[in-house]
């Protein structure tokens, strides 16, 4: 029996959440691939409101400063997507809300919670956590070679990336040193940065 065409299956929707502060290329590489791995029909970067794991750790960028700097990552790039859902909500993010929101949105799709593996270690610290195991499928993003130990009680599914060893607090402290940003953000995501005088309190300390 041959496959259903796109047009005639359940659309198959990632979610990758974050603060993205900022967003770099290790986001990206991550959506493009697990896209292609899962043969998902879009990977959504779901930009936090207010992360409720971080907050209080550190100062965070506004939101609307965030979203924009995602937007110029995923502008012409087949098959990702900015998210709003949680901005636009306010308050807190929580996956288990977003979801909710997405199902009601996209009656029929399937939904895919994209994690890295020291998140996927703590999923059951999550609020609501069995609303996100009810309402998509939990994926994990494995590095080569390397398969993180985690709870048993779910049904994972692993994709292993390309690893780039590239973090979103390295690049704030790359900012208040002046090292190279070249080739860990993407110059569209740079010129926001640049047009929007991002993180000058941190290479002004």
């Amino acid at each position: 029996m041959p496959e259903p065409s796109t047009a005639e299956r359940a659309p198959r929707l990632g979610i990758l959440g974050g603060t993205f502060d900022p967003i770099h290329v290790g986001h990206l590489v991550t959506a493009v691939n697990v896209r292609h791995a899962l043969s998902l029909d879009q990977v959504i970067l779901m930009v936090a409101n207010v992360p409720w794991q971080k907050e209080g750790q550190r100062s965070i960028t506004p939101a609307a400063d965030r979203l924009a700097m995602v937007e110029a990552a995923v502008a012409g790039v087949h098959g990702l997507d900015v998210g709003r859902l949680e901005i636009e909500r306010g308050g807190p993010s929580y996956t288990a809300d977003t979801l909710r929101d997405l199902t009601s949105r996209h009656g029929g799709a399937q939904f895919f919670t994209i994690v890295g593996d020291d998140a996927a270690a703590g999923i059951h610290t999550w609020e609501r956590v069995g609303e996100v195991l009810e309402l998509s499928t939990m994926v994990v993003v494995d590095r080569p070679g390397v398969r993180a130990e985690l709870p048993g009680d779910i049904d994972w599914i692993r994709v292993e990336v390309p690893h780039l060893d590239v973090s979103s607090t390295d690049l704030r402290a790359r900012f208040a040193d002046g090292r190279p940003l070249d080739f860990l953000i993407t110059e569209p995501v740079l010129e926001v940065i640049r047009s929007r005088g991002l993180y000058q309190e941190i290479a002004n300390v």
